[in-house]
């Protein structure tokens, strides 16, 4: 019978099982809510019983109630529970559901990053400041010393937002920001990968050794050589649609782990 790859050296597993099943169950219900299956107005399941229904324990529950909480999707009343608010047009159509309304492939995430972040990191070069520069190396020291996959995953988000911050150019940073939901499904696939993970960091300190020397075009030319390594290796995944490779893939990832565990 076919065995589960081995996991990267060093991740933690026990952490990324928490970290993973938290975002299944908080993409799950934000699904739920922002497509209207919760009504506004709508009390959540307890703690216990949401724990229950998704075969998880009450302390991550009550981190995807904050996080849930923190998008402005639910509102929690001390000693009564969660309730779903009614969301504005502007909430409920945010730039990340319009994108996954198209179904955009992962191929052609890729694509549009390579477009904006080529352009982002070589304005970084010319106009990075010196606390921009301890901003991007903070950001990359903690994604060397991460040791679950979604810290890791959380940590690159904030290493490209860095640079795209010091850019200088703040319509470019939001535009980043926009896809930063999908950039973050993709970097989940990515770190659990060694043969995509492992070659894709070692790019970071590569970026910001050309933004330190001032060199736009050759931060552009390592910019594209990070975002270009999806194209060679994610095989099959490059066309299925983003949300479908990330389901798929965090179930993988938990499976693994639950077997570990």
């Amino acid at each position: 019978m076919p065995t589960d790859p081995p996991a990267p050296m060093g991740l933690d597993l026990s952490r990324s099982h928490r970290g993973l099943l938290t975002e299944r169950i908080a993409r799950q219900l934000e699904l739920d809510i922002r497509s209207g299956d919760i009504r506004a107005g709508s009390k959540l399941p307890s703690e216990r019983e949401l724990a229950a229904q998704f075969g998880a324990s009450r302390n991550v529950v009550r981190e995807v109630l904050r996080r849930l909480e923190a998008q402005h999707l639910i509102e929690v009343a001390p000693g009564r529970g969660s309730f779903v608010r009614e969301q504005s047009s502007v909430q409920a159509r945010s730039y990340d559901a319009l994108y996954r309304a198209g179904r955009p492939t992962v191929r052609q995430l890729i694509e549009a990053r390579v477009s904006l972040e080529v352009e982002i990191v070589g304005l970084a070069a010319e106009r990075a400041t010196e606390a921009h520069l301890a901003t991007m190396r903070a950001a990359n020291d903690v994604l060397l010393r991460a040791t679950d996959v979604v810290g890791k995953s959380y940590a690159d988000i904030d290493f490209h937002d860095a640079v795209a911050q010091a850019s200088g150019n703040p319509v470019l940073r939001i535009m980043l920001s926009s896809i930063s939901g999908m950039m973050f499904e993709m970097m989940l696939r990515s770190h659990s990968d060694p043969s995509i993970g492992e070659p894709g960091v070692a790019h970071h300190p590569e970026i910001l050794e050309a933004i330190v020397a001032r060199d736009a075009v050759l931060a552009r030319e390592r910019m594209r050589e990070h975002l270009m390594l999806g194209l060679r290796t994610y095989g099959r995944d490059l066309d299925l649609s983003v949300d479908v490779m990330a389901r798929q893939h965090i179930e993988t990832l938990l499976s693994q782990s639950k077997g570990r565990g």
